[in-house]
């Protein structure tokens, strides 16, 4: 049977993903690994009133143009445009804030994950419930609006994150996938539910300042195989103007970009890992057992099959890293001898693995918005170095490349001191595209080996794809042995080991990158 012949009879599986930058989809058949088509849409958040934003209405507008270019492509690799598949998944970026009134309009603009102006909400609720609540996480925003009194909770009837959001509105029920509930509110693993004792808790603490409990606002958990509701005819209308796509397809659970990337790196057992590099950075550490303390470092979370993962966020990724690439691009073309970004960053990737292993003396830091691992409520990227510092393009880069896993490195240290062990760590993300670079160096610094595979380059939309498929076979396979025996049995790594002298030299930069901390804090309170 061809892919063609998969594609009219449905025997396929669509994942979208919302991302900070781009809006993906991705179509794979039945055999997962094997991808049939693909579409984007490019956004990028907004600083609206002082907090990072995107418009709902960019939200659909993204949507229906990412899938109507993976119709497209569908088209133009197999002759024939899908009219349905065998099921739809949602994943989006985690966390922030989305809250609805009771006729389910907004009441607010998205308050994203990158916002970190939910200190004081943050600091009370981690002091009530005894585990650490990031800034970022959506009863934090909650929380925080509370604290600050604002008028849109008199109306508010439910809050959700952009995953479960988009997911409502295709198919009409207010569920949520058990990764991306672990980032709106702490969940209890031996119930595969969020705890009832913190809810309980909370809703004391709130003392009637909410015109509903706790559990009414969150949406309903369900773990991965489990049903979330299938497409409805004006979910279908919504996702696909064009009237071609048919109603009645079944959707897993929505995601969050962090579980999308567990499966996507095969990274969903115990001692087992995974780093994600994008705008954000962070690392997924699917635990054997609990930590023995709580640790601002360290958020704890879940994988899409409900099991606990220790998890280190940093807001900043590898933005700053590409608007360097950007400037060296710029320059190419300005000399006469233009070459794209692509090719720019492989230049530069390859050039600084010549460089110094402690990359000569030179700091990077990629702050762009506020770090709480490092300390920062707002970011200022900033690039440091001595007189006597070896300033070559060589250190330079790897400075910047140093400079992304600088905060990842000091939250990874946190866990290496509770005894968590991994048998393997996976790496994804654009930086990791040329070989041997970006993997190595991050091998040096956790200290640990690292692979990548031609798998996780689809990313998060390949990975909620995989976990559509998944609803087929979930009475039969646990999600582990169905990513083992169907989706990764066959799939080649690329395995880097540490370089003994990465892992001296990368431990020299993060010992003078704490110490030039201060430097950033004084930038913050200066600029």
């Amino acid at each position: 049977m061809t892919a063609a012949d998969d594609i009219r009879r449905a025997r396929t599986s669509i994942g979208i993903e919302l991302g900070s930058t781009r809006i993906k989809a991705c179509l794979i058949g039945p055999d997962a690994t094997e991808v049939l088509a693909t579409g984007s849409f490019s956004w990028e958040n907004r600083l609206e009133e002082g907090r990072w934003t995107y418009p709902i209405d960019e939200v659909w507008a993204g949507l229906q143009a990412a899938y109507a270019a993976l119709v497209d492509d569908a088209q133009e690799r197999h002759g024939v445009r899908p009219e349905s598949f065998g099921a739809i998944g949602i994943s989006a970026m985690m966390h922030g804030y989305l809250a609805f009134d009771q006729a389910g309009e907004p009441l607010v603009p998205f308050r994203t994950w990158r916002n970190t102006s939910t200190g004081a909400a943050s600091t009370e609720l981690g002091e009530l419930f005894g585990v650490n609540i990031p800034l970022r996480w959506s009863i934090a925003h909650l929380h925080q609006a509370v604290l600050d009194a604002e008028p849109h909770l008199a109306r508010i009837a439910s809050v959700n994150t952009l995953a479960g959001y988009v997911h409502q509105r295709l198919t009409g029920e207010r569920v949520l996938g058990i990764g991306d509930a672990s980032g709106m509110f702490p969940i209890d693993t031996a119930t595969g539910d969020y705890d009832v004792r913190m809810l309980d808790a909370y809703d004391t603490l709130l003392g009637g300042r909410l015109p509903v409990d706790t559990r009414q606002l969150l949406p309903i958990v369900r773990t991965a195989g489990m049903p979330a509701g299938t497409l409805t005819a004006d979910g279908a209308a919504l996702l696909d103007p064009s009237g071609a796509l048919r109603p009645g397809i079944p959707l897993c659970p929505p995601e969050g970009d962090a579980g999308t990337g567990m499966v996507a790196t095969n990274s969903v057992a115990p001692r087992t890992g995974n780093v994600s590099a994008g705008t954000s950075i962070f690392a997924m550490v699917v635990l054997e057992r609990p930590l023995t303390g709580s640790h601002h470092e360290i958020d704890l979370v879940t994988t899409p099959a409900g099991d606990a993962v220790a998890m280190v966020h940093c807001n900043n990724g590898a933005s700053e890293l590409a608007a360097w690439a950007g400037l060296f691009t710029r320059f190419s073309r300005a000399a006469g001898h233009p070459v794209d970004e692509d090719a720019a960053f492989d230049a530069l990737f390859r050039e600084a693995l010549s460089g110094d292993a402690d990359a000569g003396g030179l700091l990077a830091y990629n702050h762009l918005a506020g770090e709480p691992i490092a300390g920062l409520i707002e970011g200022r990227p900033l690039f440091v170095r001595t007189p006597d510092s070896d300033f070559t393009l060589a250190n330079f880069i790897r400075a910047q490349i140093y400079g992304v896993f600088g905060t990842l490195a000091i939250g990874m240290h946190v866990l290496a001191a509770e005894g968590v062990e991994l048998d393997r760590m996976f790496a994804h993300g654009g930086m990791f595209r040329t070989a041997g670079v970006a993997q190595r160096f991050l091998a040096g610094a956790l200290d640990a080996p690292v692979a990548v595979g031609e798998l996780a380059a689809e990313g998060g939309a390949w990975g909620i794809a995989v976990l559509a498929s998944y609803l087929a076979v979930a009475d039969e396979l646990s999600l582990v042995e169905y990513l083992d025996q169907r989706v990764f049995a066959t799939a080649s790594l690329s395995t880097s080991d540490p370089d003994p002298g990465d892992v001296a030299g990368f431990t020299s930069y993060l010992d003078r990158y704490r110490t030039g901390l201060a430097i950033e804090a004084a930038a913050v309170e200066s600029l």
